[in-house]
Formats: C-alpha cells, structure tokens, sequence
C-alpha cells in the first residue's frame, strides 16, 4: 500500500469527494472540524511566537529566574524601568504574587512604534507551603526584582539525597 492510496483525491484532480466540499457534508467531518476550531481558539493565546519577541500579551511578564538549593528559593524578575514604589510582592499559602505597574513618562503622540510595555503587570509563582513566610525578602536593584524565600527548618530537614547508581 502506497501513501497516496490513503489520501481521498490527488492534488491536480478535481474529483474531490462531496465530503471535502461545503454541500452533503459528513456529520463526522463537520463535528471533527468544530472539534478542531474549539482547540484553536482555546489554545491560541498559549505562547504563540510574537513579531518582536515575548509580550506580555502573549507570554509571562515579567520574565522570572527560579534559583533553588537545599536553604531557599530565590526568584529574580525583569522589572526594566520599573519605579521600585510601583512594585507589590504577595506571599499568601504558598503563592508568590509578584504586581505593580509600568507608567509612560512623556505623552508623544507623534511615535508610530514603541516595544516598551506600559501598563499593569501581575505574575503568580507557587512556591509551595515550605517557605518560612516571617523571613522572606526582597531587593530591587538596576531593574531586577530579587525576592528570597527562606526554607522552613521543617523542609530542610526533609530534603533527602539519593544516590545514583552509576553500574548500567
């Protein structure tokens, strides 16, 4: 059996099944195409590439680095022009709100484009109920937003190493 033994028509031929064209369709077909446009739209807004990169239109923002050893969680966010008292950090049940808003500067209605983003920003991280919510941090410095996350004495003591087993 060939590939082309699968496929309904040939590509030049104008013999295409009553299926493929808009009258008589199957009801197969047409649940399989409403099936299909229902995961488009669903989906459409999850990371899809952008022109110009990640916005927060169409990805997280701000941009996150996630560092973890065995005595905390230390999170760095990209907060670029940013006013450090525009800034909120959240702790509440393991849940890391990270919240403020960017302001425009000047009002220049001659630009035609600008890369910048204005406006409000908000970004949820889970941390996990083994933080120690009394000592946590947070330092903004030359745009970055650094926010440490003390592990409970608790959580520390749970931490268990497993050796790898290097025979295979």
């Amino acid at each position: 059996m060939s590939v082309r033994d699968l496929i309904p028509w040939s590509r030049g031929s104008s013999q295409v099944p009553n299926v493929y064209r808009g009258d008589d369709m199957d009801p197969f077909l047409s649940l399989h195409r409403n099936v299909n446009r229902l995961f488009d739209e669903v989906f459409r807004g999850f990371g899809s590439p952008s022109l110009f990169g990640d916005t927060p239109f169409n990805g997280a923002w701000p941009h996150v680095e996630i560092e973890e050893n065995d005595n905390e969680i230390r999170i760095t966010a990209e907060v670029p022009g940013t006013d450090p008292d525009a800034v909120e950090v959240l702790l509440e049940d393991g849940l890391l709100t990270l919240r403020g808003e960017n302001k425009r500067e000047t009002e220049d209605k001659d630009r035609r484009f600008s890369e910048r983003y204005y406006g409000r920003f908000e970004r949820r991280l889970v941390v996990g109920r083994q933080v120690d919510e009394d000592k946590v941090t947070a330092a903004f410095k030359n745009g970055l937003l650094a926010v440490t996350l003390p592990k409970t004495e608790k959580a520390r003591a749970n931490v268990k190493r497993i050796k790898i087993d290097r025979t295979k």
